[in-house]
């Protein structure tokens, strides 16, 4: 007879590191000490303002100075400008009192 209605459980067993929580597929963080931003710019001036971000908001990168090239800071830029999600207030219910100060109920005021 099969064993296929009496078997409980997994044909195949499964790998232990899967089953640890061990994330083999993680990438370092950009910015850090193991992953430092790669930036280049093309002052001495803009160089200090570069350094200036980088020590503020606590990242790690190695700027360089090349007036040949064209600047380089997207990822830089990317870093600090990240998007901020969209908040909205929250509508009152049917039976509330309408926030207008009309002293009617929300559904048959401002609907």
């Amino acid at each position: 007879m099969s064993d296929k209605f009496f078997f409980k459980g997994r044909k195949t067993p499964k790998p232990k590191h899967e089953s640890y929580g061990f994330n083999t597929k993680r990438v370092a963080k950009l910015g850090t000490d193991v992953n430092p931003l790669v930036l280049s710019v093309q002052s001495e001036q803009r160089l200090k303002e570069i350094n200036l971000l980088l020590s503020d908001n606590l990242l790690v990168g190695k700027v360089t100075i090349d007036a040949s090239t064209e600047e380089n800071v997207i990822d830089l830029m990317g870093i600090l400008n990240k998007p901020v999600t969209t908040r909205f207030e929250k509508l009152p219910n049917r039976n509330e009192p309408c926030p207008c100060g009309s002293g009617k109920k929300y559904k048959k005021c401002c609907v």
